[in-house]
């Protein structure tokens, strides 16, 4: 969840001197990257240094990413980009799996290390509207008009991304994740039609490989359902529904993520602690919770109150469990 991101001032030390795609580009500045949040925070796991846009260059996809806007794509696509698609083989993006390799050597096996990709919706949309929007107007205007294309555009991408996914398991992640930041503006039939298979085709390219199965997405509570059948090991929340109310709609027979507001750490102390406790108390003992943020890190966020959020949540766990 962006932890290795602009509020630490080590991580703003490095982008003074490099851009985010020079850095995901250097497979050592990478993995240094990645360590930041393990050694300054306290984290449980290490996220690969990386952005959800790097496959689609070796799809033959030109973006920029531009500080405080995000991704941008200046060629929009349109039924004959869509047509003119190279499916990724992960050889497009080998700076990607050399730095999983110096990640894994510079963390030691402290902590195990995730890697990622963009879910296809999520990519999607980025293509088509080129750029971070509020209302996928365009997205949606091509999934009603011109379906064809929006089901060949979706079909590339899931195919690219399970071959990503699978491609860092070879290289060496402890678990994948799949990013659908955006998804949350469909309806759960527009889910169940234009997007569950896709995202269900990425993770089939992982039903037999031993790593966990994580399925992120934001602005989803009346999406659960929907999204729990695409399949995965854990599923994300945000802090639009209750976790326990979440867990129940998923099953508990998955595990779960989430669902802390970023927002909240930029309160006080006590305010952290009282709204941290009311999720745990929601979990309760029940195994297969990852303590978790419902989205990215806020770049005003102070590092010394996700320390101690850190803290706190490891000091809950052993208090009960034990």
């Amino acid at each position: 969840m962006r932890q290795a991101g602009r509020f630490l001032p080590e991580y703003r030390k490095i982008r003074s001197k490099y851009s985010l795609i020079d850095i995901c580009k250097d497979p050592e500045l990478a993995a240094g990257v990645s360590r930041l949040p393990v050694d300054i925070l306290g984290v449980d796991a290490a996220i690969l240094f990386a952005d959800i846009m790097l496959p689609l260059e070796g799809m033959g996809v030109k973006f920029d990413i531009a500080d405080g806007v995000g991704p941008v794509i200046s060629t929009p696509l349109n039924s004959q980009i869509v047509d003119s698609l190279i499916p990724l083989d992960h050889s497009g993006v080998p700076y990607v799996m050399e730095a999983i390799s110096a990640t894994k050597k510079s963390l030691e096996s402290r902590v195990p290390l995730i890697g990622f990709c963009g879910a296809p919706f999520t990519l999607a949309s980025y293509l088509i509207e080129g750029h971070a929007t509020r209302d996928f107007i365009k997205t949606k205007k091509l999934m009603y008009k011109n379906p064809k294309t929006w089901h060949l555009l979706m079909d590339k991408l899931s195919i690219s991304m399970g071959s990503y996914l699978s491609a860092q398991v070879n290289a060496g992640v402890d678990a994948v994740q799949i990013f659908d930041s955006w998804v949350g503006c469909l309806s759960p039939a527009d889910y169940h039609t234009y997007v569950l298979p896709y995202s269900q085709q990425v993770f089939s390219y992982l039903e037999d490989r031993e790593v966990p199965r994580i399925h992120f997405s934001t602005g989803t509570a009346a999406l659960l359902e929907e999204i729990r059948q695409v399949g995965g090991d854990v599923f994300s929340v945000d802090w639009r529904i209750p976790i326990d109310v979440a867990w129940q709609k998923l099953g508990y027979d998955v595990a779960i993520q989430g669902n802390l507001d970023p927002v909240v750490l930029l309160a006080e102390k006590d305010l952290i602690r009282t709204k941290t406790a009311d999720i745990l108390t929601r979990v309760g003992n029940r195994p297969g919770y990852i303590f978790n943020l419902g989205h990215g890190v806020l770049p005003e966020t102070p590092p010394e109150n996700i320390r101690q959020l850190v803290e706190f949540v490891h000091e809950h766990t052993k208090s009960t469990t034990h």
